[in-house]
């Protein structure tokens, strides 16, 4: 590829100076041509980036005049080649703007409309009609894991508090874990079952769904370490899916909803516009196609 770098240094110069002064200095304003088309330094002066100087500006030109003769080649070889398809291209092209403006005028519509906001009662009453559409595929649960240190010497005593049915046992048990550092994790909302047994010694590519079957504390004795865990609570795949999950879905439904509704009511009311002011004309009632 030809190298730019004199041409390149004078749309420095120019961009650098005003475009007046500059083309005093140097007396002309073309950079380069291809064909009919002309390049010219005022355009790329204000295509350059703001704070781009020294040589990073100069290989920015030398890059912006490459790629434009290449594209305006491509151009005068396209239209040579496919001439015969002029119509074609013609006709995708009209189509092309035509579809680029009806998306503007649909974004205008939506940004125009004030009531697009979608409340969490409106997510909650949708969830609860449509709950069975909201399915799990794989369980989620709730539940702690602990662990000790088999050294500890009130390891037995935290075990019996955790099994403990008295209120406020777990909590004194929870409290000594803190206070020694003991690594306690504690689920309250609903996990994905495979993030709570990563918290324990076990076979990622075992089966573990017998171990959710039990509400008791269970317990693992592994490398000098006592996991003590409990699922509290738990969902099968192929129930419905609590509400936090489906959230982000029902949004993504909801918006859509309220998007078409809005741009349907703008459609109605084009083409009750132009029907009050005579702007459509039907000349047949209907049309069979065969």
């Amino acid at each position: 590829m030809k190298n730019w770098s004199y041409i390149s240094l004078f749309i420095v110069l120019f961009f650098a100076t005003s475009c007046r002064e500059a083309s005093t200095l140097f007396g002309y304003d073309t950079v380069a041509k291809v064909g009919g088309n002309t390049l010219t330094a005022t355009e790329i002066s204000a295509a350059v980036p703001k704070g781009l100087t020294g040589s990073d500006s100069v290989s920015y030109v030398d890059s912006y005049i490459d790629k434009w003769i290449i594209r305006q080649l491509k151009l005068q070889e396209a239209e040579l080649i496919f001439s015969s398809s002029e119509a074609d291209i013609d006709r995708m092209v009209e189509e092309y703007r035509q579809s680029l403006l009806i998306r503007k005028i649909e974004q205008y519509y939506l940004d125009k409309d004030v009531n697009f906001q979608i409340s969490d009662s409106d997510v909650e009453e949708y969830y609860k009609a449509h709950k069975s559409d909201f399915r799990l595929t794989s369980p989620v649960v709730k539940g702690y894991v602990v662990a000790v240190p088999e050294k500890y010497r009130r390891r037995e005593w935290i075990l019996q508090m955790l099994r403990s049915p008295k209120a406020g046992k777990f909590e004194e048990a929870e409290q000594v874990c803190l206070k020694n550092n003991f690594r306690l994790v504690k689920y309250q909302d609903w996990v994905d079952y495979a993030e709570y047994l990563a918290h324990l010694p076990l076979l990622r590519s075992a089966n573990h769904e017998k171990l959710l079957s039990e509400r008791s504390v269970q317990q693992i004795h592994h490398q000098s370490t006592y996991y003590y865990f409990r699922v509290t609570d738990m969902l099968k795949a192929g129930e419905p899916m609590p509400l936090f999950m489906a959230k982000d879905k029902i949004l993504r439904i909801l918006t859509n909803r309220r998007q078409g509704e809005i741009i349907r009511n703008n459609e109605e009311r084009i083409r009750r516009n132009a029907n009050e002011n005579g702007l459509v004309k039907l000349y047949i009632d209907t049309v069979n196609i065969n």
